[in-house]
């Protein structure tokens, strides 16, 4: 197939998934003009020449996880299995919980109350690059070495489907959920910005107010993939031999982890469960997939469009 014959095949079927993904948000969400701009672009630099088409076909992949997680938010989890709010509350407390001033208390219940300006800017700043850590290095393994960008990206969108089935199969409320409405359930609130909302009112901008408050995903707390994301980019971080990046890369999953509960968006348990999450992912990608002869037609394949 020639050159022009593959820009227009890739053309046609990234237009048609395009459409398909918009009359799903019109059909049960709200159309955002986020939606109109980044379908653009992405169908546009498709066609400018080979160079962006390929890169294009390179950012599919995460393209691919970002539509699924929207699409995820249209079909709440609570429609399909019970909410679980109190049990994982309880079982925190007796695995992870410890006297505070003659208090029983869960590290989520500790730092709301002993929480300091420089760790609200600390996990603030950690928090904030839970997405863009992982993009950065994607572009810098897509640059340096594509068939490792190939597969991180592809054990990262794998370890995103897991966590995503996870969700479904265990929704599960955060502990600031349980801050402000008990134990009961409420369909259809919106997100919070729990202890970020600390860091927004010291900048006076509402960073994360503006992020949580378009989160209709509430129950979906296990497993944490805010902490799952910066063990994949370690694991392929060791495997491309980074150097001495590679302790920022350390820095940086710690300080997610504990922005995670400091923040009183994750338990300790959803930070443990979305580590297994990225182990499970890594494990099924490396000692699974690559070994199916299938798969790694495929893979190849993949490799020789971007």
């Amino acid at each position: 197939m020639d050159l022009m014959n593959r820009i227009q095949l890739t053309g046609i079927i990234a237009l048609a998934i395009s459409v398909i993904y918009i009359v799903l948000i019109y059909r049960y969400s709200v159309l955002g003009p986020e939606h109109y701009v980044t379908l653009i672009l992405y169908n546009f630099f498709i066609w400018v020449n080979n160079q962006t088409r390929r890169f294009m076909l390179a950012l599919a992949v995460f393209v691919a996880f970002a539509m699924l997680y929207d699409i995820m938010k249209m079909f709440p989890n609570y429609h399909y299995n019970e909410v679980d709010i109190s049990q994982i509350y309880f079982l925190e407390k007796r695995l992870f919980g410890f006297v505070s001033e003659g208090i029983a208390v869960t590290p989520n219940e500790y730092f709301s109350i002993n929480h300091t300006q420089f760790l609200d800017i600390l996990s603030a700043f950690f928090y904030l690059n839970w997405m863009p850590v992982p993009l950065a290095f994607a572009f810098y393994l897509y640059f340096r070495n594509k068939r490792l960008y190939l597969d991180f990206a592809l054990t990262f969108l794998l370890v995103n489907i897991i966590g995503f089935i996870g969700y479904y199969v265990y929704p599960a409320a955060p502990p600031w959920y349980v801050d402000l409405y008990g134990f009961e359930f409420k369909a259809g609130i919106p997100g919070n910005t729990a202890g970020f909302e600390r860091f927004d009112e010291l900048i006076g901008i509402p960073v994360f107010g503006s992020l949580y408050s378009r989160n209709s995903n509430v129950f979906a707390a296990v497993p944490s993939l805010h902490c799952a994301y910066p063990v994949v980019v370690l694991y392929y971080g060791i495997v491309a031999k980074v150097g001495k990046p590679i302790l920022l890369l350390v820095l940086f999953m710690t300080g997610i982890w504990f922005a995670a509960v400091y923040s009183g968006h994750h338990y300790v348990i959803d930070v443990i469960l979305g580590v297994v999450c990225a182990a499970l992912g890594i494990i099924l990608y490396q000692v699974v997939l690559l070994k199916q002869m299938w798969y790694q037609k495929f893979v190849q394949g993949y490799l020789t469009e971007i």
